[in-house]
């Protein structure tokens, strides 16, 4: 035998191991969570702390309350670099083990998943991000995209800024930057940036920045030549960190540059140090690790070692996203267990739960989440009505503070877009509209 062959061989093994999911064998009995996680990759950074909050909740679940109603969660995880072509074989690898719901965590990824987990069946969580049009579920009925969408959170932002200017009537004349990054992701808010500067007569300015992001001279060229009163900037990765370091450079005023929620967590700001201070940020949830449901993930989760990441870091942006994606599955899990009287929700009874998802303040309290606002879901609205949340870093204390209240969206101009884009979809897919009643 040679041994050094045999070395190779294994340290190639255990390398592969770790380069796709681990086979996990799921019980008739229990109920499979996926998650399609990126803690490799150039986005690794904010893929881990939104994985850790993932499998944290699971691992909750189950050690607290001995899993949903005493049916244990699995959970297992396939790494997608944040590459499309690998998340949707991590899709075609999972979907024979009747995953309740598939969370894509990526745009790229969602596109392309919309019309397979159609067909087969399998709910679609997309939480504030994806395929805004989505949300219109006589189209879409097996995406949701709850609890707000970007093109409601571009509404929210114009409004966000409005009053701070004095009024919705006096953006006439500003001029707002929309820095975003050059993919779907990045582009989605534009149409309904377009349709406000038509509505209010702000003077709105489209800057691209190519992925990864670290290369920003040109826009940053141009931001000095036109002098917006306003950035907005729809970043992702080091794109976020380039553009603030950037921004402090040329002495623009953080507290006029505003991140949209996935531009607005601790990895983006830490790099710049002082210079981020004041920076602002959207949210649909609110900062910090001073909940009871944070509580109880230090006694049961990190008290008993079972951890997915360090415990003082538990209160970061992406970490609670992560963990809201699996509160929200967990709820429709037990909305759909009350419903149908089953164990183990399939696909048809799991897309019936989140269409049917009102979570009223005592829910959120249950949850350990006091304070989180209404989100009314149904057959036709798969967004929620959720409103948007703006929080400020302070770069002394290190930590985000909020600094509005929940301000609403303008459904009245969004929904019209939303289902213009979704009757186009149909259209082009052949796909008769069902009927929501």
């Amino acid at each position: 035998m040679n041994v050094k062959r045999l070395g190779l061989g294994l340290v190639t093994a255990i390398g592969l191991a770790n380069m796709v999911a681990i086979e996990v064998a799921i019980a008739a009995d229990e109920i499979f969570m996926p998650g399609l996680v990126y803690r490799t990759g150039p986005y690794a950074p904010n893929g881990i702390p939104f994985a850790n909050g993932f499998k944290d909740y699971v691992t909750l679940i189950n050690e607290r309350d001995g899993g949903v109603n005493g049916v244990k969660l699995v959970y297992e995880e396939c790494e997608t670099g944040y590459n499309t072509k690998v998340g949707v074989e991590c899709y075609e690898k999972m979907k024979s083990k009747n995953p309740v719901t598939i969370i894509p965590n990526s745009t790229g990824i969602t596109y392309q998943l919309i019309p397979k987990t159609a067909a087969d069946g399998i709910p679609l969580l997309t939480m504030g991000y994806g395929r805004t049009s989505a949300a219109v579920g006589s189209v879409f009925p097996w995406v949701f995209n709850f609890p707000a969408t970007y093109w409601s959170q571009a509404t929210a932002v114009v409004r966000f800024i409005a009053g701070k200017e004095g009024g919705l009537d006096k953006l006439k004349g500003k001029k707002i930057a929309h820095i975003y990054h050059n993919s779907a992701y990045g582009k989605e808010a534009n149409p309904t940036l377009e349709a406000l500067s038509k509505k209010y007569g702000f003077d709105l300015t489209l800057l691209a920045v190519d992925h990864p992001g670290q290369e920003q001279k040109a826009t940053w060229l141009q931001i000095r030549r036109k002098k917006p009163d306003w950035i907005f900037m729809s970043g992702w990765g080091v794109m976020n960190q380039v553009a603030l370091k950037e921004a402090a450079a040329q002495g623009f005023p953080m507290d006029r540059f505003i991140g949209n929620w996935w531009s607005g967590s601790e990895n983006d700001v830490a790099p710049a140090a002082a210079g981020a201070n004041g920076y602002i940020a959207a949210t649909f949830h609110t900062p910090g690790g001073n909940t009871k449901l944070h509580a109880d993930i230090k006694k049961h989760v990190y008290g008993k070692g079972l951890g997915a990441g360090e415990v003082d870091r538990i209160g970061e942006v992406l970490y609670i996203r992560g963990l809201f994606n699996h509160v929200m599955v967990v709820e429709a899990v037990r909305n759909a267990q009350k419903k149908f009287g089953v164990k183990v929700p399939n696909g048809e009874q799991m897309r019936w739960a989140y269409e049917n998802t009102n979570m009223t303040a005592a829910d959120w309290e249950r949850i350990g989440l006091k304070g989180f606002p209404e989100m009314k879901v149904s057959c036709n609205d798969h967004e929620g009505g959720h409103p948007v949340l703006f929080q400020q870093w302070d770069a002394t204390a290190k930590e985000w503070k909020v600094i509005s209240d929940w301000i609403p969206v303008m459904t009245d101009l969004v929904r019209p877009l939303m289902e213009a884009d979704a009757a186009k979809f149909a259209k082009e897919n052949n796909i008769t509209p069902k009927s929501c009643g």
